[in-house]
């Protein structure tokens, strides 16, 4: 077992910092899932950690030990990448096996790290199948088996879903996510999914252009996120945003927009008394827009009027894309709503749920 530390590490390619600045540390069996766009230095970030890219500057600690010199065989990790990569002429068994007779492992050893792993991932029926006569599905719990039997001190995962259907992504995230609890080890795991971070990670690191923007819980990147970057990519449907001037009114503050004015709570208006007068960025979650029929009780809700300009039916609700002043935004609304194309309709914002930012500058939360 082995806690992780990366210590202002940067990685150029030529002019380009790939990995720029970042300092974090994974603790000792944690699960930790760094997620970004595509190109953002996340996937560079895991081959520096396993040896297959050299650091420009800083520092990687596994355990406690700086490796930047360290050899990728000597660092005790096992990396599965988002190619199977199996050997197409050795069986299931001798796949799994291979790295370990490499090592000159004796055969009983071997035998029993590879069916260890192998029920653990229900691949005892397949040991003596070739990767051909294999699902997709299959082949990654193949290529993650082929990780297990080493036994490594660390688990890295380059996107391993990424080539599976969708039900086989719901499937396989939660046999990695078991794998986890059962070897109580190390993962980090990287993913341009922000639902598999979401419900696979104890912790989430967001990078953007090989900076790092937070790191936290999924549920509090969620509920707090530390910008605009973060919250858009942190939920399915995106955060809504929109450009806002905060200003007073009737006694309290209120957000001006092009199309709508929205009261904030009072609970919440001390936060932005510096920032009144100022142009602002107001978010609202999809989850947070409601038909006001259906508003959930007790909540301190503002009500715009917006037109219905496509409608969505998901079954257990409806996610409606709403147009006011000119400013498309996206509700996930009760499925009982009786809003359809071409409405003129009342929608109602959760404001206990409101976010606020900065519009200038790397656009942060207002707290």
């Amino acid at each position: 077992m082995a806690s992780v530390v990366y210590d202002h590490v940067t990685k150029r390619f030529g002019d380009v910092a790939a990995v720029n600045d970042l300092s974090l540390h994974v603790a000792d069996k944690e699960f930790l899932v760094l997620v970004g766009p595509s190109g953002c230095g996340k996937t560079t970030a895991l081959r520096l950690l396993a040896g297959l890219e050299e650091i420009s500057d800083g520092r990687i600690l596994i355990d406690e030990r700086v490796v930047n010199d360290v050899p990728p065989k000597d660092r005790d990790i096992a990396m599965v990448f988002q190619s199977y990569a199996l050997y197409p002429h050795m069986s299931v068994y001798d796949n799994m096996a291979f790295g370990l007779k490499l090592r000159k492992m004796p055969k009983e050893d071997i035998k029993r790290r590879v069916n260890e792993a192998a029920q653990m991932l229900d691949l005892q029926e397949l040991l003596e199948r070739k990767p051909r006569q294999l699902s997709g599905g299959q082949r990654q719990r193949v290529a993650v088996g082929r990780a297990i039997v080493r036994e490594p001190k660390v688990f890295l995962f380059d996107e391993p879903l990424s080539n599976l259907d969708a039900k086989l992504r719901v499937q396989t995230r939660a046999q990695i996510s078991k794998l986890h609890q059962r070897l109580a080890t190390t993962f980090i795991y990287v993913t341009h999914d922000q639902v598999e971070a979401m419900t696979m990670a104890t912790r989430i690191a967001v990078i953007k252009d090989g900076l790092l923007q937070q790191m936290d819980s999924p549920q509090s990147l969620y509920d707090h996120p530390g910008n605009v970057f973060v919250a858009g990519f942190i939920g399915s449907p995106a955060m809504n945003f929109f450009t806002a001037r905060l200003a007073r009114a009737d006694g309290g503050l209120a957000l001006e927009t092009r199309g709508f004015a929205v009261r904030v709570p009072a609970s919440k208006a001390p936060a932005y008394e510096r920032h009144i007068g100022k142009e602002v960025i107001f978010g609202i979650r999809p989850e947070d827009v409601h038909d006001t029929a259906f508003v959930p009780p007790q909540t301190s809700s503002a009500s715009i009027e917006a037109q219905v300009d496509v409608t969505e039916l998901m079954g257990n609700e409806i996610f409606v894309h709403l147009v006011s002043g000119n400013m498309p935004f996206i509700g996930r609304i009760d499925p009982r709503s009786t809003f359809r194309v071409g409405d003129r309709v009342q929608a109602a914002f959760n404001m206990d749920h409101m976010h606020v930012f900065e519009k200038e500058g790397d656009q942060t939360a207002v707290r």
